[in-house]
């Protein structure tokens, strides 16, 4: 497809990995490198996938340039591991008439150094794959799950404009009660705070939950603070790094669901007010739901139970100005998907990631089942380490070791086999293959050979995500 506007027309060939870029006046290829000529009354130029064509693009094009997506929108993270899903990304998103915001570049740090990726090839591959797709809607680019301030620096000089803060590795395990001397030792001078400043914001405090009322105890809001007055700290540390040393506007989200902790709606007000009281602001947060979240599979919980986990949630942001619920490890929970849109009136972010990774392997099932197999072999004798780092309950034993005669697209799709794959994605993809190759390399190769292909099982299934957000996505009144 073609991306147009006065100046320009632009052109990905997703096969041969190049741009072709047409103008009137040779002025409008000045920011772009490769082979140029002239033809049909035009000046044409053909050039690689290369971060500076990436950069002369977005300069062109200002839909293609991260945009702020606020409070509001309701918008769906795509996280792309081999930077080639974003055609079929935009395909999902276009059939769904425009309605929810995309976030195309999306990954974490952590899956950027265990691909071997930066954020700037993140970023551009991006913006090739929406180009390739005829995008002309608004785009975000989120900077998932950071965790120190040379992370945010990264993502800064790529120009991400989302930056997900996760302060989880500091929450504490509550669940057998609080002492008195870890009320003590909390961070007072850091929270700029003390225990009767404390107890006189939040004792007798009321939650008005919708269905219910929550009055504050004295006991609720010492056992969050004990719980979460760490991630308090470190949070508006890496905020104020992250506003100090920005050069564009960013907005940030808060994310605590990564742990193995629930976060109750008390918990969340204490969150969410202490760091509005330290000056942090934000879009969207992430809480630790209800059971039920595991990698690559169906919503395994009550729906009933995150129904009113939401729902108390989006009661809570209400109650403190309005932000976006965000739901990670949000792949494939098609079940739910309809409800979270309802329990939030639409102010609310879906990430998904690992599922289009399993999308190229459907399609590598297809067309190479020797290639899959030693996917699978990696990722099956890798999973009991794996899995030590994801939610998921796969048993490996559940599951053949060879192949031959096995349903590739059923191993694909089932259960257990799929959160293998998923969570094997990292060793698969360093691993070298029998022909003394990378595994990633040939899996890259046989993408672009079937990008067709690999852009419509996307199309489908991300468009399955998609779409109930869209047909429930917040209006303002």
């Amino acid at each position: 497809m073609t991306l147009r506007n006065d100046a320009l027309e632009a052109e990905v060939d997703q096969a041969r990995r190049v741009l072709q870029v047409s103008a009137t006046t040779p002025a409008a290829l000045s920011g772009f490198e490769g082979t140029s000529g002239e033809g049909g009354g035009r000046y044409v130029l053909e050039g690689p996938l290369t971060p500076a064509n990436a950069a002369a693009l977005r300069a062109a094009f200002a839909n293609l340039r991260p945009a702020l997506i606020g409070p509001s929108q309701t918008s769906v993270g795509t996280g792309d591991r081999l930077g080639l899903a974003t055609p079929g990304h935009v395909r999902a998103f276009q059939a769904s008439g425009g309605a929810v915001v995309p976030v195309f570049a999306q990954q974490s740090i952590r899956e950027m150094d265990r691909l071997g990726r930066d954020a700037q090839s993140v970023m551009d591959d991006a913006t090739f794959g929406a180009v390739a797709a005829g995008w002309t809607g608004a785009v975000g680019a989120d900077c998932d799950h950071i965790k120190t301030t040379e992370g945010i620096d990264r993502g800064l000089a790529a120009g991400f404009t989302m930056f997900t803060l996760d302060p989880g590795d500091h929450v504490v395990d509550v669940r057998g009660g609080v002492t008195q001397a870890q009320v003590d030792v909390l961070p007072w001078a850091e929270l700029e705070d003390d225990i009767d400043a404390l107890r006189a914001r939040y004792v007798g405090t009321t939650l008005d939950l919708g269905d219910r009322q929550v009055t504050i105890g004295e006991d609720e809001i010492l056992t969050a603070a004990v719980k979460y007055g760490e991630c308090v700290v470190d949070a508006r540390r890496l905020y104020r790094h992250l506003v100090d040393n920005a050069r564009h506007e960013v907005e940030v989200e808060i994310a605590v669901d990564e742990t193995a902790f629930v976060t109750s709606f008390v918990e969340h007000y204490y969150l969410a007010t202490e760091l509005r009281r330290l000056g942090v602001e934000w879009v969207s947060f992430a809480p630790r739901y209800a059971d039920g979240f595991e990698k690559g599979v169906e919503y395994l919980g009550d729906p009933q139970a995150l129904r009113e986990n939401l729902m108390g949630h989006r009661a809570v942001a209400d109650a403190l100005g309005g932000y976006k619920i965000s739901l990670h490890s949000g792949s494939d929970k098609f079940s739910i998907y309809p409800l979270a849109v309802e329990a939030t009136a639409g102010r609310i972010h879906l990430k998904t990631s690992g599922t289009s990774y399993l999308c190229a392997l459907e399609v590598v099932a297809r067309h190479d089942p020797e290639l899959l197999a030693e996917f699978w072999q990696v990722s099956r004798e890798s999973y009991v380490r794996a899995r030590a780092s994801y939610q998921v309950s796969a048993d490996v034993d559940k599951t053949p070791v060879g192949l031959d005669g096995v349903d590739l697209a059923g191993l694909v799709a089932a259960f257990d086999s799929r959160q293998i794959l998923h969570v094997g994605y990292g060793d698969s993809l360093d691993a070298v293959g029998r022909d003394g190759r990378p595994l990633r390399e040939r899996l890259r190769e046989l993408i672009l050979v079937h990008h067709e292909d690999y852009a419509a099982v996307l199309t489908g299934h991300i468009g399955a995500h998609v779409a109930p957000f869209a047909a429930g996505a917040y209006t303002r009144v």
